[in-house]
C-alpha cells in the first residue's frame, strides 16, 4: 500500500491507517451478525473501534495537490445549500462533506472559499447542538490567514474528532458515522474527478482502490444501524451499488518480517509488508460514476 512521501508530520499522525494491523472485516461481521435488533446491542466499543479506522479524507486532498492538479471549486458542494438540509441525518452527512471541502480549499490556499465553508460548517454544527466541541473563533482566524494552513487543518481535524467522540459517548454514533461517511465520500468524489482528468496518475488510482477497505467498514456499520432506523437503511441502500463496484477491486497483501533498529535510544519497528492494488479502467469509471450519483442525491 503506497504512502505519501511528503506530508506534514501532524497529517501523518492523524491520517495514517494500517489495515493490516486492525481487526479484519470477518471479525466485525461475526460481531454484527450475532447481534439482535434490540438487545443485546453491539457494544459502543466495537462501533468506536470501527469508526476510528476510517481515516480523515484530507490526506487525499494533499495527494491531489501534489499531483499537480489545479484547484477546482466546481467539484465542491455549494456552501449556500446548507439551508436545504433539514433532518439531523442530512445535516450530519453534509457536515462531513463540507469538512472535506474546507480542507481542500485551504490546501490550495483559497482563503475566501474557506470562509464560506467555515460558515456552512458553523451553521450545521450549531443546528446539531455540537458547537461546544468546535473552536470556531480560532478556525475562522486561521481560515483568513494563508500562512497557517497546517494549524487550521490540525485544529479542524481535532474539532471533528471531538465531535465524533462526543457523539459516540452519547450513543449517537449513527450521526458520527454519517459525518465520517460524508467526508470520505466527498474526498473519493474529488479523487475520482481528478483521476478521470489524469488517467496516468497511478498513485491516485491506487489510492482510490485502497478505499475498498474503508467501504467495507462503512457498510458493516450501516448494516447494524439499518436494522432499526429507516433513515440509516436508506443511506445503506444508496451506498450499496458503490460497495458492489469496489468488490471488483483486488488488494493483495504480502507479509514480510519486520526489522528492529535503535534510533536516538528508542526501539523503532520497520514494517516491510506491502500491498498491491489492482483497479481496472472499467472499475475506476464505475466507481467514479456511482460516487457522483450518490453524492448528487445527498447534496441535493
Amino acid at each position: 500500500m503506497r504512502k505519501l512521501l511528503s506530508i506534514p508530520l501532524f497529517l501523518t499522525a492523524f491520517w495514517s491507517c494500517d489495515f493490516n494491523d486492525s481487526p479484519n472485516s470477518e471479525f466485525y461481521k461475526k460481531v454484527l451478525s450475532n447481534t439482535q435488533v434490540q438487545k443485546p446491542e453491539v457494544s459502543e466499543k466495537v462501533i468506536s473501534d470501527i469508526l476510528q479506522q476510517i481515516p480523515s479524507p484530507l490526506e487525499t486532498s494533499v495527494l491531489i495537490k501534489q499531483s499537480g492538479s489545479k484547484y477546482g471549486s466546481s467539484m465542491l458542494n455549494d456552501p449556500k445549500k446548507v439551508s436545504a438540509y433539514n433532518t439531523s441525518y442530512e445535516k450530519a452527512i453534509n457536515l462531513g462533506i463540507y469538512g472535506t471541502d474546507l480542507g481542500y480549499t485551504k490546501i490550495y490556499d483559497q482563503n475566501q472559499d474557506a470562509v464560506f465553508y467555515y460558515n456552512s460548517i458553523k451553521d450545521l454544527v450549531d443546528e446539531l447542538s455540537l458547537s461546544q466541541y468546535f473552536d470556531f473563533g480560532t478556525v475562522k482566524r486561521l481560515a483568513l490567514n494563508s500562512s497557517h494552513m497546517d494549524s487550521l487543518l490540525y485544529l479542524t481535524t481535532k474539532n471533528f474528532n471531538n465531535i465524533n467522540t462526543y457523539l459516540q459517548d452519547q450513543k449517537r454514533s449513527n450521526l458520527s458515522l454519517l459525518i465520517l461517511t460524508g467526508g470520505w465520500l466527498e474526498a473519493l468524489h474529488i479523487a475520482c474527478q481528478v483521476a478521470e482528468e489524469n488517467p496516468g496518475n497511478q498513485v491516485l488510482v491506487e489510492r482510490i482502490g485502497e478505499q475498498k477497505a474503508i467501504m467495507d467498514k462503512i457498510m458493516l456499520l450501516f448494516s447494524f444501524y439499518s436494522k432499526s432506523n429507516t433513515s440509516m437503511a436508506k443511506y445503506q441502500k444508496e451506498l450499496q451499488p458503490l460497495a458492489d463496484a469496489f468488490s471488483k477491486v483486488q488488494i493483495a497483501h504480502t507479509y514480510a518480517e519486520p526489522t528492529f533498529s535503535e534510533v536516538d535510544g528508542l526501539l523503532v519497528v520497520k514494517d516491510h509488508s506491502t500491498s498491491t492494488v489492482k483497479v481496472s479502467e472499467e472499475s475506476l469509471k464505475q466507481i467514479a460514476f456511482i460516487t457522483q450519483s450518490i453524492r448528487k442525491e445527498i447534496i441535493k
